[in-house]
């Protein structure tokens, strides 16, 4: 009944009624949307400035069944209410142009700052998310919620903002806004979705590029990589932090390293696309030897008695993900030595994590 009396009193209503009389047919609305977790192969790094402004990076890396989610439900009562389901967080604030920094659940509050201070936000609504991967799990999990919350606003305003867009403004958010240091592969895989090269530019100008690789060459490398959580998150910024401090000062050792990795995402890419899935299992292994000298941090002595355990069972190669210093580690597995490599890493007390790639980006819709 309300969306008939809006269309049939249209052009009498002036616009503050019509807005009232939309915002109580919002109240029974849901606005929700999800976005991928990703898998970075090679090049992880190269997209981090200033590195990336000075040479230009690459980067491929493939979204899996992973999956942080974002649900807005408007309300009548001015208030807002943030709960992060698998944090069991939750916070409650009187309805208000910007919500303070007061240490919890900051990238949630700082999405909403960033569109109340832009679009005027003046209803109270509830926020609630959920990832399906731990923070510092190495699996892009802060930058894949910042676009599955930029999604989720974005529907409820019903802004029209493309991929390229959303991926950006996430960025913007997470980078520039909040200072946290990073790179922009994340927001860009949650965004796009599937395999993608990507090169990065100054300017944070971005280009990504979709992979079309045959369905029988996903399905063998799903089959060959063992995905592995070490049960120690670490927090990436600091690593990151080191890694671009090594830029500015010119060290010529861990630049030296970035080439190499950058040139490894074009190898790897070829290497996809060609069915060669044999050569990744090696690639992988030559990119964590450089990746280990792009800074301090990024393997540790945990990391490398996991990784050389992996190795001596029979794996091909491998990598911690993301950032590095714990969370995910990635393994080459032939299919003779996966039940041996698996039996290696169980001692670590960590999990073997089931997933699947997917070719979907982010999703956004209404209920």
């Amino acid at each position: 009944m309300v969306a008939i009396f809006e269309t049939r009193f249209h052009l009498s209503l002036r616009t503050p009624l019509r807005i009232f009389v939309r915002k109580l047919f919002e109240i029974n609305m849901i606005y929700r949307s999800k976005a991928p977790l990703r898998i970075g192969f090679a090049g992880g790094g190269t997209d981090v400035s200033p590195y990336s402004d000075l040479y230009g990076g690459a980067v491929l890396n493939a979204t899996v069944s992973l999956y942080a989610r974002a649900a807005i439900e408007p309300i009548a009562e001015p208030k807002i209410t943030l709960q992060a389901w698998d944090q069991q967080i939750l916070c409650e604030y009187d309805l208000a142009e910007e919500l303070p920094a007061d240490g919890r659940l900051e990238l949630l509050k700082a999405v909403y700052n960033h569109f109340s201070k832009n679009y005027g936000i003046k209803q109270g609504f509830r926020l609630y998310t959920s990832v399906d991967a731990p923070p510092g799990s190495g699996l892009g999990s802060s930058s894949t919620l910042a676009v599955a919350l930029t999604g989720a606003f974005a529907a409820w305003l019903d802004l029209p903002l493309g991929s390229y867009e959303i991926a950006h403004l996430a960025y913007r958010i997470e980078r520039q806004e909040m200072g946290m240091a990073g790179g922009k592969q994340d927001q860009y895989a949650a965004t796009f979705g599937g395999f993608n090269y990507m090169e990065f530019f100054r300017d944070d100008k971005v280009i990504v590029n979709p992979l079309r690789i045959d369905e029988a060459y996903i399905n063998e490398l799903e089959s060959r990589l063992l995905l592995f959580y070490t049960s120690q998150s670490r927090l990436s910024a600091s690593i990151i932090e080191e890694q671009q401090r090594n830029v500015k000062s010119n060290n010529r050792s861990s630049i030296e390293a970035m080439h190499v990795i950058k040139q490894q995402a074009a190898e790897m890419k070829e290497a996809m696309l060609t069915g060669r899935i044999d050569r990744i299992g090696h690639l992988l292994h030559e990119g964590f030897v450089y990746k280990k000298k792009m800074a301090e941090g990024i393997s540790n002595s945990w990391i490398d008695e996991i990784y050389e355990a992996a190795m001596e069972a029979g794996a091909e190669g491998g990598k911690v993900l993301g950032a590095g210093g714990g969370g995910f580690m990635m393994f080459f597995c032939p299919d003779a030595r996966r039940g041996q490599i698996m039996q290696a890493l169980s001692k670590f007390n960590g999990r073997i994590q089931n997933y699947q790639f997917v070719r979907d980006g982010l999703k956004q819709w209404k209920i």
